[in-house]
């Protein structure tokens, strides 16, 4: 199970080797031989007594900005595994090996955005009317077959070298896909444009929110298998920036995506989720925060199939960083 510490004024103690949560409805106490992660957002504490209980159990604590971003994070003095994996992470970037591995990566999230702009469409009441009122879909559907195909064909020495083509047709690719999305999704959820920190709907709101919980749950499988973060391949002139875990992600987006479309088609989310900055931004309140983190908690510990195991969602994130620890090793 994981912790969430959302409300203002709640706090994480240790009160006979259990954690204590203590809030405005009273007190918890939980054993951390059941807890995997703990999440804390503004106006939560945590104690230092807690922080090292965490530590013990191997508990990945991060520290939540207002968009679900995590801003810091406190785990042991050690990685997960030895630093040869560190070692040949380095070597991997800058080799012929990893411009296949980010072309994989990206083909891999156009065909799942693909797959979720058909399920979308599924789940509508489709007659005539809907390719009448909907012309642009298979447009959107036939354009990212051709982003798949032109990724798959590009050559280079180097990542530097194939970076702002493949950059610019995932970028369209996408644009195309959240427009497309917006047609698909009750009026009240649709947008104009993608928007992030901030984000000026309640879409993109979640969507971002959402995002920030996945960048946290990847960053810490990383770790815990032996992975700096922090060298990535495709993002890798960001600065002082998890970029690694900004690559990876790219295969598990489409889980966020259809999250925040399913609570949008069922026209769960309402005005008192959000409060509505001066400068017209949306922020996610503790109502939204609280349904939003349990549907995908949910969603993430559903059972599915990838490469013949069946596994929960988050548990195939983990034996993702395990493997690719594992093909750094082999190489």
């Amino acid at each position: 199970m994981e912790i969430f510490l959302n409300n203002f004024g709640s706090s994480l103690h240790v009160e006979n080797r259990q954690f204590l949560i203590i809030h405005s409805e009273g007190k918890q106490y939980i054993d951390p031989q059941k807890v995997k992660n703990i999440y804390i957002s503004k106006g939560a504490k945590i104690t230092s007594d807690a922080v090292m209980l965490a530590i013990e159990h191997e508990i990945d604590v991060l520290f939540l900005d207002n968009t679900g971003t995590p801003k810091g994070r406190i785990w042991s003095v050690n990685y997960g595994s030895i630093s040869t994996i560190r070692q040949k992470q380095a070597d991997f970037i800058y080799s012929q090996k990893a411009i296949s591995w980010i072309k994989e990566i990206l083909i891999e999230k156009i065909k799942n955005q693909t797959a979720l702009l058909y399920s979308l469409v599924s789940k509508q009441d489709i007659d005539k009317n809907f390719w009448q009122n909907n012309p642009n879909f298979l447009q959107t559907i036939t354009a990212l077959k051709d982003y798949i195909q032109k990724i798959e064909q590009i050559e280079g020495e180097t990542i530097s070298d194939i970076a702002p083509s493949i950059r610019g047709w995932e970028g369209i690719a996408s644009k195309r896909y959240f427009e497309t999305l917006s047609q698909l999704l009750p009026e009240p959820y649709r947008f104009e444009q993608r928007s992030q920190h901030p984000a000026f709907d309640m879409f993109n709101c979640l969507l971002n929110y959402g995002y920030g919980i996945l960048y946290g749950k990847i960053e810490s499988a990383l770790i815990k298998a032996g992975i700096d973060p922090y060298l990535g391949v495709f993002h890798r002139e960001n600065y002082n920036r998890p970029v690694l875990v900004f690559d990876i992600i790219e295969l598990f987006r489409q889980w966020i995506d259809y999250i925040v479309c399913d609570l949008c088609l069922q026209e769960a989310p309402t005005e008192d989720w959000f409060s509505i900055q001066d400068n017209g931004s949306y922020w996610l309140e503790a109502a939204g925060k609280r349904i939003l983190i349990q549907s995908i908690n949910d969603y993430l510990n559903e059972i599915i199939t990838i490469n013949n195991l069946e596994r929960s969602r988050l548990t195939h994130i983990n034996i993702y960083a395990q493997q690719l620890a594992q093909y750094f090793l082999n190489l």
